[in-house]
């Protein structure tokens, strides 16, 4: 038997019962029931304990870290956070300070509070990740308070899945994404050894020759142990067998973003320039300087197994080159003039933080056919996921072209590179979910069992409760 009651401005509820009931309703519209069985209803449905389960699957965002490029990488979250697509998936910002601190809260969703006091610590929760792997495949990421609590559960927040939106050392190298890895998780991007081979210069173009892709031909100068000195020797011996001459370009060889690079016309220069450099990074590297340098950028990705380019862009730069203040500084204003880096999911937006640049610019048909080639030879040599965005130069007076160097997290994660593209437009909403569905389809790739050690190769026995 069904029964009807209406009320005013709260709609109609039906009633299932077998007894004759007796109803009363209390000050929020709840339906208490005396006798009988049935359904019940609220009248605040966001309060409703017989509301649908939220099924969405919750992004873990990791940024922040100990790098370098730890600002950029915040400014990379928060438009991560705002453009992911919430009818599928929850953001859970999980913010690494400088020192190696891992936090989360709400206050962390607000580019505003990123001046950090003692109080705006204070509404934060320190956490640190679980890495057991008790089920052979993990099936969620669990985040742990970092001070036990003593009569609850340990578990600070749950997720599905990473999106390490770092940028340069502790994060894009492969460090961040080897502990995914080791724990179970599923995460967006590039692969653990894709990573770390791309974010070393060095390492790049040794592979790059191998796919007979151009480069630049290079100098490795080492930071010695003693200290951040090399000697003037060391360096006009590593320019002489590279067959080198000045004037040249330094540069770290494991970061991003234009940091420590230097035009240098002498040793003394270099020898100027590379405390800067040692003070970061290990390694630097010296290149030969290119006339009439113009630069083009493109991302790449995989969508249903078919390797797919981005627009090209060819950032103009009113040096000779583009600084780190000018890649990422330059401005902020979105169209509605807040200075906030963010956008609004599905709304096609206008680069990073005003980056000057011209997207889809007019070029040769060999040209373009260079750029996307050898992106596409490289993202297959490594079995490329996620989104990098691969950087080329070239002398616009003589049409000489060489890859640079990959960004396999680039700021934004390049969204602005697949809106852009003329033919098949990707929007940014689009974008991060199709990098979270590649994150969970690459981990069921890599199922392990509990135990992956074979029965016969076993030499020491196991636990009566994991024995199988």
């Amino acid at each position: 038997m069904c029964t009807k009651f209406s009320f005013s401005g709260v709609g109609d509820f039906h009633i299932f019962h077998t007894l004759p009931i007796i109803i009363r309703v209390s000050f929020d519209m709840t339906l208490i029931f005396a006798e009988g069985k049935a359904m019940s209803c609220c009248h605040s449905h966001s309060n409703c304990s017989h509301s649908a389960p939220d099924s969405r699957k919750t992004i873990a965002v990791f940024y922040g870290g100990p790098s370098p490029e730890h600002d950029v990488s915040i400014v990379t979250a928060l438009q991560i956070i705002s453009a992911i697509d919430t009818q599928r998936y929850k953001a859970l910002p999980v913010y690494i300070s400088p020192d190696g601190r891992w936090f989360i809260g709400d206050a962390l969703k607000e580019r505003s509070n990123y001046v950090f006091d003692r109080e705006a610590i204070k509404a934060l929760t320190p956490v640190t990740l679980d890495i057991s792997r008790s089920d052979g495949m993990r099936k969620r990421g669990r985040l742990l308070y970092s001070k036990k609590k003593l009569f609850s559960s340990n578990v600070a927040a749950e997720f599905d899945l990473a999106f390490p939106a770092f940028h340069g050392s502790f994060g894009e190298d492969g460090n961040f994404q080897g502990l995914m890895e080791f724990a179970g998780i599923p995460y967006a991007g590039m692969r653990t050894m894709a990573c770390s081979l791309l974010m070393d210069k060095a390492a790049t173009k040794y592979l790059l020759k191998a796919l007979d892709i151009p480069a630049l031909p290079f100098a490795p100068i080492f930071r010695p142990q003693s200290s951040n000195m090399a000697e003037a020797k060391d360096i006009k011996a590593a320019m002489k067998e590279a067959g080198i001459q000045f004037p040249c370009i330094l540069k770290p060889s494991h970061l991003g973003s234009s940091i420590g690079i230097a035009k240098v016309t002498s040793v003394n220069e270099v020898l100027e320039n590379l405390p800067l450099i040692f003070g970061m990074d290990g390694c630097a590297i010296l290149e030969p300087f290119v006339e009439n340098l113009v630069e083009y950028n493109a991302a790449v990705t995989r969508i249903n197994g078919k390797i797919q380019i981005s627009a090209i862009e060819r950032p103009k730069a009113t040096d000779e080159l583009l600084d780190f203040k000018q890649k990422y500084l330059s401005g902020g204003n979105d169209k509605g003039g807040n200075k906030t880096g963010q956008k609004n999911p599905g709304q096609i937006s206008q680069g990073m933080l005003s980056l000057t640049r011209e997207l889809n610019p007019k070029l040769t048909k060999k040209l373009q056919g260079q750029i996307e080639q050898w992106a596409t030879t490289l993202f297959e040599a490594l079995d490329g996921t996620g989104a990098p965005r691969i950087d080329f130069i070239g002398n616009s007076k003589t049409g000489e072209l060489w890859l640079n160097e990959v960004n396999p997290w680039p700021g934004s994660c390049g969204y602005f590179l697949w809106e852009a593209h003329k033919e098949n437009p990707l929007l940014f909403t689009e974008l991060l979910t199709h990098l979270a569905e590649e994150a969970l389809a690459e981990r069921r790739k890599q199922r392990m069992p509990k135990d992956p050690v074979p029965r016969d190769a076993r030499l020491f026995k196991r636990a009566l409760s994991e024995v199988s």
